[in-house]
């Protein structure tokens, strides 16, 4: 399949739509047990076809588990240092899979470092204008393609930075958001250990 298939089959298996959320003003985004909504910026819209195509690559999934995962990647492939922007929505998705499973947050971040990601504005042209033919051309080019420039100490620091801003950025978020649910839920007649009581998930992976 090309590139544009592989995305295509992606969105069906996912339950996306290319295109559904571009007029929401909110998109719900993983922060810990909840799902918050945050704005829908123009940034988002710019790079979510190429953030999209980053799970494809990597084959990390779309649950809490998964986003950290290839927010990991990213961070490690240096989102930060290409959009800022992109750079926090990479860390609020980050801190739940800290909070979930670290070691594979690291482990994730680790391949970025030895990846590059889709985001420069050359890298989106040849995207745009079907450079890779398929799957595994793009893969070839993306996943762990040359060294780390960093010896592995610098990187744990630069990690433990990224999981240190991570974590403020998600108690700044999920406080106020729990705290809202919870009397919302209260005022609408829910006990409070209905309220607390822990939702069976089944988007963690």
């Amino acid at each position: 399949m090309t590139l544009k298939e592989e995305l295509a089959a992606f969105y069906r298996r996912c339950g996306f739509a290319d295109t559904a959320d571009r007029q929401a003003c909110t998109v719900p985004v993983y922060t810990g047990c909840l799902l918050v909504p945050l704005p829908n910026i123009e940034t988002r819209h710019r790079y979510l076809k190429y953030h999209d195509l980053h799970h494809v690559a990597t084959g990390y999934s779309t649950g809490r588990i998964g986003e950290g995962e290839v927010s990991a990647w990213e961070l490690g492939t240096g989102s930060m240092f290409h959009s800022p922007l992109l750079g926090t929505m990479n860390l609020i998705a980050l801190s739940t899979g800290l909070v979930l499973e670290p070691k594979r947050m690291w482990r994730a971040f680790r391949r970025g470092c030895r990846s590059r990601n889709l985001y420069p504005q050359g890298m989106r042209t040849q995207i745009d204008s079907e450079h890779w033919p398929d799957l595994p051309a793009l893969r070839q080019e993306l996943l762990e393609s040359r060294r780390d420039p960093l010896p592995l100490p610098l990187r744990a620091i630069e990690f433990g930075a990224y999981a240190a801003t991570a974590m403020l950025i998600h108690a700044l978020i999920a406080i106020p958001a729990v705290c809202t649910r919870v009397v919302t839920d209260i005022g609408l007649g829910y006990s409070f250990f209905q309220v607390i009581k822990p939702a069976k998930r089944n988007d963690l992976y």
